[in-house]
């Protein structure tokens, strides 16, 4: 079977989709893409139609690459006022063997959360931290193991409904069906995680366009999460009312002239703006990036202070990501406020080298985690469909002015 899966991270200036098909433990992105978003403040919806027609475009533009209609999407939903707690459950084994299964683990997991969770609320992730069996003796693994009775302690993870529902029915408009949804931090956590971290304490932030997550994971478990109201914007908004020009000029100033670090800027290289008064104006590399710069280093130092305030244990390791820490000068900017304990991330898979795609590709990796956990096997086509994706014939659309569209259009097209 193909293991075929969709995510989307609607965020509140761009709306990132991705397919992808899981082989041999390792992704290969299918399609993807970024499209402007419209409706969404913070991660909300404030304007269900106006981001309804932005999910129709990003679904075509997918859509047209794969030549087959996408109907099922795992979900990035808000973090704010998320709740963890620790919790246990129990169930007795009831089968011939006494073997303990899947799906006893499963029962055990649902009877943590029986009648804990409050109807406003909805469950974001149940983890299992450790295991034991009849007695109270801890198990590592236990399946296979031969006992009367399983005893599963867990963390939860809840998250007000309106985090997931609000999403979920907008995409449910355009006829896409949301299987399974989770904080997007936990995306970009599978997209970097490594080895070490499976065994210590370490923060994860993306730092987005209007918001900036930061998140505690504890052996590979989100523990603890707090959200700052700043981000990117925030440095349109200072070139915009610095140099007194409409924040549509200054989102251009921020992409085409600024840096994380003014390290190797010049003032010699300038765009020309018009401002509200009418007045022509030049912009220097290095004028925008000393704007950009200063935003970034308080962002960074709150980030430090939050950090602190969220756990008193000992940290292993930091990693940053969102699409400003693709900005140029980043890791210099970063490096001085963190010393060398910091890191950015770097989405490596072909097809989404950004990290604006972290969360997205990262929720792939996840849910192919929960059901390799559980001895599933997934796709989001059936076998119809997967069939039809496959056909040898089927246009191949990179674009008709890059360079592989040229040559996939020669060799299908003659």
């Amino acid at each position: 079977m193909r293991k075929i899966i969709a995510s989307i991270d609607i965020g509140s200036n761009f709306i990132k989709l991705v397919v992808g098909e899981i082989y041999k433990n390792r992704i290969n992105i299918l399609a993807a893409s970024q499209t402007p978003s419209l409706g969404v403040e913070n991660g909300f919806v404030v304007d269900p139609q106006a981001l309804i027609s932005r999910l129709e475009e990003s679904f075509q533009k997918c859509e047209n690459i794969l030549g087959i209609k996408i109907s099922k999407v795992i979900l990035s939903i808000p973090s704010e006022n998320s709740e963890f707690f620790l919790s246990e459950g129990s169930t007795t084994i009831n089968n011939e063997d006494h073997n303990i299964r899947n799906i006893d683990i499963i029962r055990a997991m649902q009877a943590c959360t029986y009648n804990k969770i409050e109807n406003d609320r909805e469950i974001i992730s149940v983890k299992p931290t450790s295991y034991y069996i009849d007695d109270g003796e801890n198990i590592k693994n236990p399946i296979g193991v031969e006992a009367k009775k399983l005893t599963v302690k867990c963390l939860v993870t809840t998250v007000p409904r309106k985090n997931a529902y609000t999403l979920a029915k907008c995409l449910e408009q355009i006829g896409v069906q949301v299987i399974d949804f989770t904080l997007g931090i936990i995306g970009d956590y599978f997209e970097f995680q490594k080895e070490m971290m499976k065994d210590n304490v370490g923060i994860f932030v993306n730092i987005g366009y209007s918001k900036t997550e930061i998140s505690v994971f504890n052996k590979g478990l989100l523990t603890n999460c707090t959200t700052v109201e700043l981000g990117s914007k925030n440095i349109e908004q200072d070139l915009a009312y610095i140099f007194k020009i409409p924040l549509k000029e200054a989102k251009e100033i921020k992409e085409q002239l600024c840096s994380a670090h003014t390290r190797g800027t010049s003032a010699s290289v300038k765009k020309d703006f018009t401002n509200k008064s009418g007045e022509n104006i030049s912009v220097s590399e290095y004028e925008a990036t000393e704007i950009a710069s200063s935003r970034l280093e308080e962002i960074l130092k709150i980030i430090k202070k939050q950090i602190n305030l969220l756990t008193k244990k000992e940290i292993h390791y930091i990693m940053i990501t969102g699409g400003v820490s693709e900005m140029a000068n980043f890791s210099l900017l970063l490096e001085e406020v963190f010393g060398r304990s910091a890191k950015v991330g770097v989405v490596s898979e072909i097809g989404v080298r950004s990290n604006l795609y972290s969360t997205s590709v990262g929720l792939i990796k996840y849910y192919e985690d929960k059901l390799r956990s559980r001895n599933q096997e997934y796709s989001i086509f059936n076998e119809d469909e997967i069939k039809e994706l496959c056909t040898i014939n089927k246009k191949i659309n990179f674009g008709e002015n890059s360079i592989l569209g040229k040559l996939f259009g020669y060799f299908f097209d003659n």
